[in-house]
């Protein structure tokens, strides 16, 4: 008989999306019957900004709740939003592939970050992009929002909320209760969302300009997806221990471990005006890393970088530590509110 596994996932369209693709690689990979089961988290339920509730890491405690009450075997996470903390008696089992890791302008009439108008207002909810964009462009109106992609979607002037490469409706993925359904509309010029959540959802036609990492530092794990089980289901010869290990992406992993390190050595949440990027370099087979901090108004922005071997994740770990210290050293902490992991 198929060993029965439960993935858990949030109810939004996003992470419905991610959490198919997981659930249709592990069936895939045999030995499993795969069924998921949607979890409410503290995220969905409440409107306040990121930052005032405790960051993105809201999403996660209640899917890693239903994992250690065992009311689902696996969860999947947006890997940016786990906080670098470990949960007692939960691993990530597998980092698979990394989609874009970098962040996007979808802006009306086709501008660009170049090309916005003095006063443009351009919405985020994310403190780190906040923070770069007003380096970038102090002119600009950064105006703090929350919601679904097609919630923020339709806050941009002329932009559809919906999708039309899938077919689905991304305005009715399950919403912030009070955002999706009172939200302003086309009261902003520009919004900036990750790339590969709006690849997942079929909408790269909103895409206006894709924002290179030098330009706009991505968050820690932005791109990739993390699957996290109980610690006793991911060894063994079990049929979910072997997808799992199967699912595993080894330069992700690396590169992700190494950018979450900077983060955990900052003692800096998954909401701080902090960025990182990782990636092998298939030439020498090292590990480059870059990492930004910010000051949340954008007035100052120390960017670094370092390269080392890629051998295993403690050495990932040991090259994103020793960035950070690299960070502290050059005035870090002059920068951004650094303070306890969380």
């Amino acid at each position: 008989m198929p060993q029965q596994v439960r993935v858990g996932t949030r109810a939004s369209a996003l992470a419905l999306t991610q959490t198919g693709h997981v659930a249709d690689a592990l069936a895939a990979l045999g030995g499993l019957a795969v069924e998921t089961v949607r979890v409410r988290t503290q995220g969905d339920r409440v409107r306040a900004s990121l930052a005032t509730i405790g960051g993105t890491g809201v999403f996660v405690t209640a899917l890693r709740d239903a994992l250690l009450d065992g009311r689902c075997d696996v969860a999947v996470h947006s890997l940016k939003d786990l906080p670098t903390v470990p949960a007692d008696g939960l691993v990530i089992a597998a980092v698979p592939p990394r989609q874009d890791p970098r962040d996007a302008l979808c802006a009306r009439d086709g501008l660009t970050l170049a090309t916005l108008p003095a006063g443009a207002r351009v919405g985020t909810g994310s403190p780190r992009r906040a923070a770069q964009l007003r380096a970038l462009r102090p002119d600009l109106d950064v105006v703090d929002i929350r919601g679904n992609v097609g919630t923020r979607l339709g806050r941009v002037r002329g932009l559809d909320p919906t999708t039309h490469a899938t077919g689905a409706h991304i305005g009715a993925e399950a919403p912030h209760p009070g955002v999706a359904t009172d939200a302003p509309r086309g009261d902003l010029d520009a919004v900036v969302l990750a790339a590969a959540g709006l690849a997942r959802l079929g909408r790269l036609d909103a895409v206006s300009e894709t924002l290179d990492p030098d330009v706009l530092a991505p968050a820690p794990g932005q791109g990739a997806l993390a699957v996290e089980v109980r610690a006793a289901d991911a060894g063994g010869d079990t049929a979910l221990a072997a997808a799992l290990r199967a699912l595993d992406h080894t330069p992700t992993r690396r590169a992700v471990v190494a950018e979450r390190a900077v983060l955990a050595r900052l003692e800096a949440g998954c909401a701080a005006p902090i960025g990182a990027w990782g990636r092998l370099d298939e030439t020498t087979g090292t590990l480059v890393l870059d990492a930004v901090v910010a000051a949340p108004d954008g007035s100052r922005v120390l960017r670094l970088a370092a390269r080392g071997p890629a051998d295993d994740d403690a050495a990932a770990d040991a090259l994103g530590r020793r960035l950070a210290e690299d960070l502290l050293d050059a005035g870090a902490t002059d920068l951004a509110p650094l303070g306890p992991v969380r």
